[in-house]
């Protein structure tokens, strides 16, 4: 047979496509075969479960909301409860009794932290600054009830590491003869639910009529008017800490800056701090400082009574 150059030609172009072709598909093909399976992803941090193993035990860590220190002051009130079963409304007293006044009516199946019981009549908290009473009726008891008791100013909180800021003004009697206004302001520290650390800084301006002023030169007509500046650091011991209204006692040193001299001084005194919401009070209190004044050997004691109300601020 003759064999044809151009016919072997076009076989040989064929036979090149086919092999072309063929690797190529081979080569697309042996990824998709040689493939694994893929690796899970690595969780992002805010993806994992929030837990932390400790000696192969899952120990749940807290949320970030759960890591902010709580504010003080902290609740310390009982979390016994009671659920409101009448229908359609609930009224509740502002004491144990129905002669007292209607604080407000509330819905059926709501809860509510007890702080007290006397009788049939159970004194709940309505909210963080409100209380009242409702009748036995008209709730059910979600816990066993049988150790409360009233008490007219019930623990609530411990305020144990809040910081206090007040600013105040009142009278000042110099010397017990003259009587001025005195503003001022105190920082304080809750070292303990009773003892607080305070620091303040007050100022007055005495006034006080001419009078007879005796010295070695014999009588003279004096009167006196100056400003008057001090400081003091006091400690403060609470009586009924916690509480809606608290008793205290203080005492503390410091210094009286007046006519160009700065005088050591002592003070002590009692008040009461009434507590509005939980962090926001009315304080009023008696104190009184003594410290020499004069030259040499006329100096003398003073007694002086102050007498303030302030508002005070819980952070």
């Amino acid at each position: 047979m003759r064999h044809d150059p151009h016919h072997s030609s076009i076989h040989h172009a064929h036979a090149v496509r086919a092999l072309l072709l063929a690797t190529t598909i081979a080569t697309c093909a042996t990824p998709a075969l040689s493939q694994t399976a893929p690796e899970p992803a690595v969780p992002l941090a805010s993806d994992r479960d929030s837990t932390q193993s400790v000696e192969g035990t899952a120990v749940p860590m807290p949320a970030v909301s759960d890591l902010a220190a709580a504010p003080n002051p902290s609740p310390v009130s009982s979390s016994k409860k009671v659920r409101l079963i009448g229908k359609p409304q609930n009224v509740v007293r502002s004491g144990p009794g129905s002669g007292f006044a209607i604080v407000g009516v509330y819905p059926k199946d709501a809860t509510y932290t007890v702080i007290a019981k006397t009788d049939e009549w159970y004194n709940i908290r309505l909210s963080e600054t409100e209380s009242g009473w409702i009748h036995a009726s008209l709730c059910k008891e979600l816990d066993d009830l049988s150790g409360l008791k009233y008490q007219p100013n019930p623990r609530l909180y411990s305020r144990t590491g809040s910081y206090t800021l007040a600013g105040y003004s009142g009278a000042y009697a110099y010397d017990r003869k003259s009587n001025s206004l005195v503003l001022g302001g105190r920082l304080g520290y809750y070292v303990f639910d009773r003892l607080r650390a305070e620091a303040g800084v007050s100022w007055t301006h005495v006034r006080r009529p001419a009078e007879i002023v005796e010295s070695l030169f014999g009588l003279s007509l004096e009167a006196e008017d100056f400003h008057m500046l001090f400081y003091q650091m006091d400690a403060v011991w609470e009586l009924l800490p916690g509480r809606q209204m608290v008793p205290f006692v203080g005492a503390g040193v410091g210094s009286t800056i007046m006519l160009g001299r700065s005088e050591p001084s002592l003070n002590f005194g009692a008040g009461t701090m009434l507590f509005v919401s939980k962090r926001t009070a009315m304080r009023w209190e008696v104190r009184e400082y003594r410290f020499d004044s004069g030259p040499g050997a006329a100096r003398i004691t003073n007694n002086n009574v102050e007498f303030t109300l302030s508002s005070e601020f819980l952070f």
